[in-house]
């Protein structure tokens, strides 16, 4: 059984996944570090210095001048700032990994070879493929004209 299991860990599709998933988090990491420490400063700025990590609204009908402060009293808060924050990281991944897909299948997108050279012909009489060069049906044993040998 640990030997099944070996085998089953070592395939590649299993490596795979498990190589997609350690990249997938790292890269949110540096997407929330950008939507916090980048993006969302300068919007608050033009918004009138506002820090969305912050913005909250209290159910208790009670005023906290921070998140921190709600969260300190056990305040019962909805935490739009940081949802929305959310939002932006989604969008930025989501746009991400639209263009490296986008990307990735214009690389895999290559003319099609051209076809190949017919090498058989159909017998006249049979109507089975035989070899271009046959003067004679190996299938009815039909004798093929001149006009017919090697496709002339």
């Amino acid at each position: 059984m640990l030997k099944d299991f070996r085998e089953f860990v070592m395939r590649g599709n299993v490596l795979d996944l498990a190589i997609a998933v350690i990249m997938g988090v790292a890269f949110g990491a540096i997407v929330t570090s950008m939507v916090n420490d980048i993006v969302m400063p300068p919007i608050g700025l033009v918004l009138g210095h506002v820090d969305f990590k912050d913005l909250f609204i209290s159910l208790n009908g009670q005023s906290y001048p921070t998140l921190a402060a709600a969260k300190t009293a056990a305040a019962p808060i909805i935490a739009y700032g940081q949802f929305l924050n959310t939002i932006i990281n989604f969008l930025i991944v989501a746009f991400v990994i639209f263009m490296v897909v986008r990307q990735a299948s214009r690389l895999q997108r290559k003319a099609a070879p051209a076809p190949a050279a017919p090498t058989t012909k159909d017998c006249r009489f049979c109507c089975s493929a035989i070899p271009l060069a046959a003067t004679r049906c190996p299938h009815c044993t039909s004798q093929l004209a001149s006009s017919e040998v090697a496709g002339r």
